[in-house]
């Protein structure tokens, strides 16, 4: 069980890897569901906060103009866009990437906060799906 708690923290694999790991070692997959959605969206805090702690000392000339640039798109979309950024399960589409996104475009924290849940748990829902369906295939 420690693996798939390390493959679900890690910002290479997170959820994507950790619940087919966790499916395929036998373990329950609504246990392996519940405890990746859990540890996925817990990890969203602490990078937040390194970011908040960091970001702003980092030397980006142009975070403002980001910032500046993408607020009309962000003020349409940006929750929707980050649930649908989060919950496609694609490589480099989870929290980690997410977090910083949604820090970089000047989201709060208890603004990005819901679409991260939802999306994470879209994610977990869809890569739960498949890897039962291909197990089962298989």
């Amino acid at each position: 069980m420690w693996q798939m708690i390390l493959l679900t923290i890690s910002p290479i694999s997170e959820l994507r890897g950790s619940i087919p790991f966790g499916i395929v070692a036998g373990y329950n997959p609504l246990l392996v569901l519940l405890l990746a959605i859990i540890l996925n969206i817990a990890i969203y805090f602490p990078i937040r906060y390194i970011l908040g702690l960091i970001g702003n000392r980092l030397p980006l000339p142009y975070l403002n103009s980001v910032r500046r640039r993408s607020k009309p798109l962000v003020d349409r979309y940006g929750k929707y866009a980050l649930v649908l950024f989060i919950g496609v399960p694609l490589p480099l589409s989870g929290v980690y990437t997410a977090a910083v996104i949604s820090w970089l475009l000047g989201f709060k924290i208890r603004t990005a906060i819901m679409p991260v849940i939802v999306g994470v748990t879209i994610a977990g829902i869809v890569v739960t799906l498949l890897t039962i369906g291909i197990r089962e295939i298989v």
